[in-house]
């Protein structure tokens, strides 16, 4: 149901969690966002065969729960976005902490600029030394953006702060690879956003999130291996000069008027 305000009808808003054997940790997601200010019209949990009590936590907070049995979170995201039926689909993680006001921010920020089709945000650390947490974010965050958009031409997207309208979704869906549960889907899902939407950054939203995929050299090593597997196999139609290039190509001819294919939520 679509709430009113004072310029019209607000977009319905779906929150979608990919989570496996992660209960206490999403209880406490779910929790936080059942404090929003701004609550979410539905949750989302997709069970990506979970062995712990994931899919009764997610039940007890009246979330749907949707079963992936497909390994991975790229299908276990993907799932979830085509269950959604908000205006806006919404991602975090299950050990994710959005502040009170995430939503309500979020559905500002679309209202306040319709030409954007995808928003993403900060995080902070919610655990570990508290004297590194900040640094540390900033290190992590600086570097992602710096490698990934590099190889995009454009911001890359953080799944654990992410936002954009389902006829976003609706249009790429088709594209996104699932059957890879070792690509990086926030890469891959930037891969075609970035293609054919605009993409912001939300500033004034961050995540709290946890350090623990931080915890060991291995865990680590395997984000960044996951990475470099998905912007090579994005290759060679988008390597990066001739992506830069399409891409810019496609802006000029925007701002002309010049109908592209891919120009429509530029």
């Amino acid at each position: 149901m679509r709430r009113p305000t004072a310029s019209g009808p607000s977009p319905t808003v779906s929150v979608v969690i990919p989570v496996k054997d992660d209960a206490e940790h999403l209880r406490q997601c779910l929790d936080a966002l059942h404090r929003q200010a701004r609550r979410p019209d539905e949750i989302i949990v997709v069970d990506n065969d979970s062995t712990d009590a994931s899919a009764a936590v997610a039940a007890s907070f009246g979330a749907t729960v949707v079963h992936c049995g497909e390994p991975g979170v790229p299908a276990a995201s993907a799932r979830g976005y085509d269950t959604a039926r908000g205006d806006l689909i919404l991602r975090l993680d299950a050990d994710s902490l959005p502040s009170v006001l995430w939503v309500e921010s979020v559905v500002e920020a679309f209202a306040q600029h319709p030409e954007v089709s995808v928003f993403t945000g900060g995080a902070r650390f919610i655990d570990g030394p508290p004297v590194l947490r900040t640094p540390l974010a900033a290190a992590y965050l600086l570097s992602y953006a710096a490698v990934c958009t590099a190889s995009l031409g454009h911001l890359p997207l953080f799944g654990s702060n992410l936002a954009f309208r389902r006829a976003a979704w609706v249009d790429v869906r088709a594209d996104v690879r699932r059957d890879d549960p070792e690509r990086h889907d926030d890469l891959d899902l930037a891969f075609h956003f970035g293609e054919r939407h605009r993409i912001r950054f939300l500033a004034g939203a961050e995540m709290g999130i946890s350090m623990r995929p931080f915890g060991s050299v291995r865990s680590f090593a395997r984000r960044v291996a996951r990475g470099f597997r998905t912007v090579i196999a994005h290759w060679p139609e988008d390597f990066p000069p001739v992506r830069w290039n399409r891409l810019a190509l496609r802006r000029v001819l925007h701002r002309m008027g010049v109908p592209t294919p891919t120009s429509a939520a530029r």
